[in-house]
């Protein structure tokens, strides 16, 4: 027994199930992305996924008070990229711990792909949060510069300098370990 329930994003949903059914159907199709966009500005499978729901629930609690609801999906990455930015700041003294671990060494063999991954990964998580999070935003979601300006909610220009500081930043350190 199906029930169309008919409700604005400002009224309450009655239906639990249809309610359910809808919430359901919009984490299906932001879900993903935001576990994807929460990891590569985290490293970290897991917290990725807690950044993920976090954001997810806290946007959802918002819905009726969005300026633009149809902008959903804009909000959860705002979203997933301040509560990155807030568990970095919780966890300064272990991101400072991580900076002076060794890397592992490289394994060879066929598993030289997932070492090359890691590296890349590796590499990305000791940018600083502003400038891997606009470097994440740029190539992995592929958002034009206003957009990402408005997310970090800087200037145009200031995401040009972030990206380019670093891709270049990216770029020694990959160089090194290349031939490390």
């Amino acid at each position: 027994m199906n029930r169309i329930i008919k409700s604005s994003a400002r009224e309450p949903i009655t239906d639990v199930s249809a309610g359910s059914s809808r919430l359901g159907d919009l984490y299906e199709r932001s879900g993903p992305g935001a576990v994807r966009l929460a990891f590569l500005l985290t490293g970290d499978q897991a917290i990725a996924e807690d950044i993920a729901q976090d954001a997810f629930v806290r946007v959802v609690g918002h819905l009726g008070h969005l300026r633009d609801p149809g902008a959903f999906d804009a909000y959860l990455r705002r979203t997933v990229v301040n509560l990155a930015k807030n568990h970095f700041r919780r966890r300064a003294v272990e991101r400072r711990f991580l900076a002076r671990a060794t890397a592992p060494e490289p394994v060879p063999g066929p598993e030289r792909t997932m070492v090359d991954r890691r590296i890349v990964v590796d590499a990305l998580a000791r940018l600083p949060q502003r400038q891997r999070a606009a470097i994440v935003l740029r190539y992995y979601e592929d958002l034009p510069e206003d957009a990402i300006a408005s997310i970090l909610r800087c200037r145009p220009a200031t995401v040009r300098s972030v990206v380019a500081r670093g891709v270049q930043t990216l770029r020694s350190e990959l160089r090194e370990a290349i031939h490390a």
